[in-house]
């Protein structure tokens, strides 16, 4: 398969071209933390892990990641519809297993929402991954945040 764009590792200047993909995709639900100072902070804990692909010197896939020492997290693994079915979320991917893997983090947490069917389908349909029936995710903000 052709390799598409330059894969290149996130930075805080991308934030304003990343939130316009993400807003643009169905399935991907912006938040607070999506705001450039989380975003800022996540990528500074998170050094080398979060990545795009970019053409034409903006951004068709990216993928943020990072870990708590024992287990990866992933989220935003979004492709800009013009570009799909090209592979580039399985670059983007396997790439960041691969950094992960160096950094001694062998396991890695995904949550899709459940109205996002083609976020489904295509972590349902990856090898390797699994939908979890043992746990049940619970949320909270801080206290006056």
């Amino acid at each position: 398969m052709p390799t598409f764009g330059h894969l290149r590792e996130i930075v805080t200047t991308d934030h304003a071209a990343l939130l316009a993909l993400w807003q643009r995709t169905p399935g991907i639900q912006v938040r607070d933390e999506d705001a450039y100072q989380p975003f800022c902070a996540y990528l500074a804990r998170n050094p080398g892990l979060s990545l795009l692909i970019e053409e034409g010197g903006q951004p068709i896939a990216c993928l943020m990641a990072g870990h708590d020492g024992r287990r990866g997290y992933l989220q935003h693994l979004v492709v800009d519809e013009a570009w799909r079915g090209r592979g580039l979320a399985t670059r983007l991917l396997d790439e960041v297993l691969r950094r992960l893997a160096a950094l001694g983090i062998h396991k890695s947490h995904v949550f899709v929402l459940r109205d996002a069917p083609e976020a489904l389908a295509f972590w349902q349909g990856r090898a390797g991954w699994g939908r979890r029936q043992d746990i049940e995710v619970f949320s909270t903000r801080a206290v006056g945040a």
